[in-house]
């Protein structure tokens, strides 16, 4: 059974915590990525496919069962078969003419740097409302104020890996690969403009500002390395 925690007002505390108990498994979902399952559970995504022997393309199927923590030493751990997976095609990092975007913001490099960003910029101008909290789930990154519609930009050079709204609590989110080492989400979004599997610059347009619970305008931001959140003010430059 799916342990069912609080949701909070900013980011719902399932993130951490949801896994199936028991089996320990979680069935993929049309609109899942790998990386978008691993920041639902708090899991670094390399660690993900190395327990699941997924490849580097991290592709997956729907319907795939896939094994949600660390296999015992010596034992290779695999999640039952389901009857779909054999059958739908790989989830790749195409998103459906519903989710393309109304502007492209694509650079034309294919690859990322392996190394961390030398350079992070604020995705949005606004006033801070909250600090980073490791211990409180809905403070596991900044919410940044500001208008309805306001550009939200990317914090730095990356590939997008999750652009869509499956995520409870988040809304339209946005999820930027930067280095195998770290990650960065938009939440909240009004709108989303870039679709998974583009290249974006730092600084270029990916989205713009909702509400959040139809209230206030403002972005959650968070920045993950290997898969755990960590306090983006301590990688943004002072304002």
């Amino acid at each position: 059974m799916l342990l069912i925690l609080l949701v909070s007002g900013c980011v719902p505390a399932q993130l951490q915590n949801s896994r199936h108990s028991g089996n320990s498994w979680y069935t993929v979902k049309p609109t899942d990525t790998l990386y978008s399952i691993a920041w639902r559970y708090g899991l670094d995504y390399k660690e993900l496919a190395r327990w699941n022997q997924i490849s580097d393309d991290y592709i997956i199927n729907l319907g795939q069962r896939l094994v949600m923590h660390k296999p015992h030493k010596g034992i290779v751990s695999k999640a039952p078969v389901s009857s779909t997976s054999v059958h739908t095609p790989s989830r790749s990092l195409g998103t459906s003419k519903t989710n393309q975007p109304s502007v492209k913001v694509t650079v034309k490099s294919t690859t990322l740097d392996t190394k961390p960003p030398s350079h992070w910029r604020w995705p949005v101008k606004g006033k801070l409302l909250n600090t980073f909290s490791i211990k409180q789930l809905d403070r596991r990154g900044i919410d940044i104020a500001g208008k309805l519609g306001q550009a939200v930009r990317a914090t730095a050079t990356g590939k997008v890996v999750y652009s869509g709204n499956s995520l409870v609590g988040y809304g339209n989110l946005i999820i930027i690969k930067h280095s195998e080492m770290y990650l960065s989400a938009y939440a909240y979004c009004k709108e989303r403009l870039v679709s998974e599997g583009d290249f974006v610059k730092v600084g270029a347009i990916i989205a713009r500002m909702g509400n959040h619970n139809n209230k206030t305008a403002r972005l959650h931001f968070e920045i993950r390395k290997n898969g755990k959140p960590v306090d983006p003010m301590k990688y943004l430059p002072n304002k």
